[in-house]
């Protein structure tokens, strides 16, 4: 289940502060003139009405199933499924972290993700086969790890089609 929050961000005002002093620079020329420049414009925050700043926190949940056990992790958009599960100490099959070796396949048995940097093809795509390490989710997941043997039978033959 994905999880947002949202509080609002504060205000700001522009004010030219003509109270303080304007700068006064000295120019290495000659004539030694001064320069004076307009004292800064200030950002004022108004707070009266606004206490936190803007923050989202959005995650999904995704299941992984691996050698007979399920293993619930909270993945965040832009960290790959593959990076989620070793940091939280799962040991699935990977090797390059690229998509390309083909060594960490999955079934995708619900949700959706993102992997468009990976290698497989969009037939394998659409029949429900992932690669953990080039998978974003973009909804809470379900998978089940296969043996990387069957993804590059599917993957070749659909390159014979």
């Amino acid at each position: 289940m994905a999880t947002l929050h949202f509080t609002q961000s504060p205000s700001f005002t522009i004010t030219n502060q003509k109270q303080h002093p304007t700068t006064t620079t000295s120019t290495s020329t000659s004539t030694n003139t001064n320069t004076k420049l307009p004292a800064p414009f200030h950002l004022k925050p108004s707070l009266s009405r606004y206490r936190s700043l803007t923050t989202i926190v959005k995650s999904y949940k995704v299941v992984i199933e691996h050698e007979g056990q399920a293993t619930e992790l909270d993945v965040g958009p832009d960290e790959t499924i593959l990076a989620k599960a070793l940091d939280s100490g799962l040991s699935v099959p990977h090797d390059c972290k690229l998509g390309v070796c083909m060594t960490c396949p999955a079934k995708l048995v619900s949700g959706t993700v993102d992997q468009s940097e990976g290698m497989l093809s969009d037939d394998v795509v659409e029949r429900g086969y992932a690669l953990l390490c080039a998978s974003y989710p973009r909804s809470d997941c379900h998978f089940r790890t296969i043996p990387e043997e069957d993804l590059l039978a599917l993957q070749l033959a659909t390159a014979n089609d």
